[in-house]
């Protein structure tokens, strides 16, 4: 990269050095590939998509017109609020790292796990829908397959493989990729709307601010019988879940140029740049709906049934794959995210066989144990919890829907931990990139406020069961760090550790190639 000097090379190292780590991984993202792997994992081609059923079958035209926005506005706070964080701490596995520096060994630890889990099952929930969005689009129609639970883990151990296999052979190859998806998101979408007011029979703008209550057997049971008020509440979920995923910018920051600038820029334009054109795509597909009561009876089968219903078969097709490709992307993505969380959790001893965990190839200059582990984890989990059910519920279908609590939590800990430690030793230098006190902590409070409006919204019928699994998941990780991690668990390198570790760090770099 032209614009990136031998001065700026050397403030990146100094940086990672001054946190105790060495340059294992190569920077070689650009802050543009730093904005595109979150803009490709928040993928509101994705989300946006086989999601919608939570606005259509809810609370209809408005909760897109008015939550989206809404829902939009909630993930931001906390973008806003982590990418102050980023800026002062650029490193790998970013949120790990901010929950030990700016609480203690325990919160670090915390974070680590409720991120490692959200990423993980989201990894899962990703390719899961892209799993059914191909048999939506393609796999049915035109190969007549069946969904089984066979069909289902072959067609995840393929994409997830070849999502694992591209991560592996480098970052470079990966930031190409996610580049490219990037701008594949951007055009598609709008393409998509474009299609969309073309085909429309009217251009009614008031169903966009229309309130409708579809909860029950009027929106197909996507939610149980509930009133208007609280369908609305519920349909913000959908921009919520949608809107996740850029921690990615965070867990990059070791490849990324520039990274105490890049990071909090990438963080922030994602969320903003999903939002803008995800209102576009989502506004567009509204107005195309011929009628929003029968789109509401659909239940999750409502983006098919309205392109299907209005959409030539040629465009509509070419449509499907470029939506399928961006899907496979955003996966992608995620396997690089999971990965460097994995990475950085191990070199700091916090992971079952965490040094084998923790190697990163001298040929590709990825950690590629991390890589694999993560990937085999996230099959793993759809196949297991596909399996078990919780009276007619899946099980897989329960964890999902606490994985956005997981990465919310990850998310606020470290912010909350940030709100009480600014200007106290823990955290008495900010990076370049700084919104001062007072913005900080404003954000910092709207991001507690969030989260605690996340949590309520998720554990709601029919994802009533998600309270208990989070409530399980955190007397289990209590017991086990008590039991065993309170003991053993180091954390990452703080005061004289830093400066023992010199001598490691200049090791393990030469060992890569980089000193």
């Amino acid at each position: 990269m032209s614009d990136y000097s031998e001065i700026d090379k050397k403030q990146d190292l100094q940086v990672l050095h001054s946190m105790g780590y060495a340059q294992e991984l190569e920077r070689r993202m650009s802050q543009f590939s730093n904005f595109a792997v979150s803009f490709s994992i928040i993928c509101i081609l994705s989300g946006g998509i086989n999601s919608l059923a939570q606005a259509t079958s809810g609370a209809g035209g408005a909760a897109i017109g008015i939550g989206w926005p809404l829902g939009c506005f909630i993930s931001f706070v906390f973008a806003v609020a982590m990418a102050q964080i980023s800026s002062a701490y650029p490193t790998a596995g970013g949120l790990y790292h901010w929950g030990s520096i700016l609480g203690n060994r325990f919160t670090g630890w915390l974070t680590a796990w409720f991120n490692l889990l959200g990423l993980v099952t989201v990894l899962g929930a990703i390719n899961v829908g892209t799993y059914y969005f191909f048999m939506g689009s393609f796999g049915t129609p035109y190969f007549g397959l069946e969904d089984t639970t066979g069909t289902r883990i072959v067609f995840l151990a393929i994409i997830t493989g070849a999502q694992a296999l591209v991560n592996h052979m480098g970052i470079a190859l990966t930031a190409k990729l996610t580049d490219f998806s990037g701008y594949l998101i951007f055009v598609t979408a709008i393409l998509l709307a474009i299609v969309c007011l073309a085909v429309a029979d009217t251009y009614e703008i008031g169903r966009l601010f229309t309130f409708s209550n579809y909860s029950g057997e009027a929106g197909g049971n996507v939610w149980p019988q509930t009133s208007a008020t609280w369908v609305f509440l519920l349909g913000l979920l959908l921009p919520i879940y949608t809107i996740t995923g850029y921690d990615a910018s965070a867990h990059t920051s070791e490849e990324t140029v520039k990274a105490a600038h890049s990071v909090p820029r990438g963080m922030i334009s994602s969320v903003l740049w999903a939002a803008l054109f995800g209102y576009i795509m989502l506004c567009a597909f509204v107005l195309m709906i011929p009628d929003m009561d029968e789109a509401a009876k659909q239940g999750w089968n409502v983006f098919f049934w309205a392109m299907d219903a209005q959409v030539n078969p040629i465009v509509r097709d070419i449509l499907y794959l470029a939506i399928l490709v961006s899907q496979w992307l955003c996966g992608l993505a995620t396997v690089t995210s999971v990965s460097r969380m994995i990475f950085a959790f191990s070199r700091d001893g916090g992971l079952p066989a965490s040094k084998a965990l923790s190697k990163v190839s001298p040929t590709y200059r990825t950690p590629v144990a991390a890589i694999w582990t993560g990937s085999i984890l996230a099959v793993l989990f759809v196949w297991g919890s596909s399996l078990v059910s919780i009276g007619d519920t899946p099980v897989y279908t329960i964890v999902v829907s606490c994985t956005v609590i997981f990465l919310f939590f990850s998310f606020a800990i470290p912010i909350t931990l940030g709100l009480i430690a600014w200007g106290t030793s823990k955290w008495d230098k900010m990076g370049p990139w700084d919104l001062g006190e007072g913005m900080f902590k404003l954000f910092a409070v709207l991001s507690i406020v969030a989260m605690v409006l996340i949590f309520v919204l998720g554990i709601q019928p029919p994802n009533d069961w998600a309270l208990y699994i989070t409530v399980g998941f955190l007397i289990v990780t209590g017991i086990i760090w008590f039991a065993f991690e309170k003991r053993r668990f180091r954390g990452p390198p703080i005061g004289d550790e830093v400066a023992r570790r010199q001598a490691e760090i200049a090791a393990a770099e030469r060992a890569v190639g980089e000193a």
